[in-house]
């Protein structure tokens, strides 16, 4: 009785709630969980690689679960956008290989776990264009039943890049910003207007939340066919933040790694995270991490992991004085979302924050929403942390009217 009452609260009814399609990494209904869609290389940790993929090995792949008893008839489709990932003017005939919309077959039951779900599997379609697509999933064929959202590109290499990793010019911030020195080469393609039919985005650690959007070139060098991109200033550069904080949870039997107890009273169970300290003031201090990333896993039972695995709540907390804005739990585990979910309650000098999650090893992060502050003032901001930054470069031909994704280039910052 309580498991079907918790699906019942997680479930909004559809007659109840309009649901708007946003051109972005979404949840539509909270039972939706542990959402991943990345290139699938058939290697240990792939899940860990982003949703992109060149266009002759398009190999990506969707799973998500679905916090129910039943199977539900989930289908999938794709919507070109453009760089700034707005909807185009393309049809599906332009873009697809295939019908645009296929039913998802690939679902497996949960094995005896305090709360039952239903794992969802499925490969990306393939399409023809490279470009930005927003992969949506919808419920019995209606699309306005939205179900989940999220972002993949596709990339066939044209403009070259070469890095120039010279750090000079930063002045007050050359301690907590990441500056990227890169010049892009155009020679290989007949370009008109480069500055007006170019563009360039960047984004650190797989993530749209915070990522530089129509970077423009410092220098245009049209005799060499080349764009010089030289950030030395606080609005072209990333804030270096800091590495993740982390926590293990891949066994219920076990103790793992920053947890502190594990209350079985009740299914789910409660896991309680060792109490976190703001960290901004600090040193800097190295140690591996994920860059946000999450890995569902089960180590009591290591046979088929992603439908064993059971889902509790895991209790954050974090000791600090009152703080100007919203805090919030954040990680890839939901998207780098701030919603009423993650958003944590302020009481007796401690922040804290209570989600449904699965069995596995997650990093995360404190995000304070403030109009005028810092949002890593939690974490701090270091020049020395590990981060990836990915350059996806644009270019709109005379034909086809759309953004093509012509360059994509992973640049390790402090990689170790």
């Amino acid at each position: 009785m309580r498991f079907a009452l918790l699906i019942l609260l997680l479930i909004p009814f559809s007659g109840w709630c309009q649901k708007e399609l946003v051109l972005q990494d979404q949840i539509y209904e909270q039972q939706i969980k542990s959402v991943q869609c990345y290139l699938n290389t058939n290697t240990p940790g792939s899940y860990l690689l982003p949703a992109v993929a060149s266009i002759g090995r398009q190999n990506l792949m969707l799973e998500f679960d679905d916090l129910a008893e039943n199977r539900n008839n989930y289908y999938i489709r794709l919507i070109h956008c453009n760089f700034d990932w707005s909807k185009s003017t393309l049809m599906d005939l332009d873009f697809m290989r295939d019908y645009n919309e296929q039913i998802i077959n690939d679902y497996a039951f949960s094995l005896n776990t305090h709360v039952p779900y239903v794992h969802y599997r499925m490969p990306i379609p393939p399409v023809k264009l490279p470009g930005n697509y927003v992969v949506i999933i919808y419920r019995d064929g209606d699309k306005k039943d939205l179900i989940l959202s999220r972002r993949i590109s596709i990339f066939e290499p044209r403009f070259d890049l070469a890095q120039d990793e010279t750090i000079s010019g930063l002045g007050n911030i050359r301690n907590t910003n990441q500056p990227l020195n890169f010049v892009i080469n155009y020679g290989r393609t007949e370009v008109i207007n480069p500055m007006g039919s170019i563009h360039v985005v960047v984004r650190q650690n797989q993530r749209w939340d915070n990522a530089k959007v129509d970077v423009k070139p410092s220098f245009l060098r049209e005799d060499k066919s080349q764009m010089e991109f030289r950030f030395f200033d606080v609005d072209k550069t990333f804030e270096g933040g800091n590495e993740f904080r982390f926590v293990d949870f891949r066994s219920l039997l076990y103790p793992g790694q920053n947890t502190m107890k594990l209350d079985k009273a009740r299914k789910p169970y409660d896991l309680f995270v060792n109490p976190d300290m703001p960290r901004g003031s600090q040193s800097y201090t190295q140690y591996p991490d994920m860059n946000g990333n999450f890995d569902p896993d089960n180590k009591d039972y290591q046979q088929e992991p992603w439908i064993s695995g059971n889902y509790l709540y895991v209790n954050f907390g974090l000791k600090s004085p009152q703080l100007k804005g919203n805090v919030y739990v954040i990680g890839a585990f939901n998207g780098w979302a701030r919603n009423d979910e993650n958003r944590m309650q302020y009481k007796d000098g401690f922040y804290t924050s209570r989600m449904l999650l699965k069995q596995g090893f997650y990093n995360y992060q404190y995000f304070v929403d403030s109009s005028d502050k810092n949002p890593n003032q939690v974490e701090g901001n270091y020049f020395q942390t590990e981060n990836v930054y990915e350059v996806f470069v644009y270019y709109r031909p005379f034909q086809p009217n759309a953004d093509l994704l012509v360059g994509y280039y992973a640049i390790p910052f402090n990689a170790r």
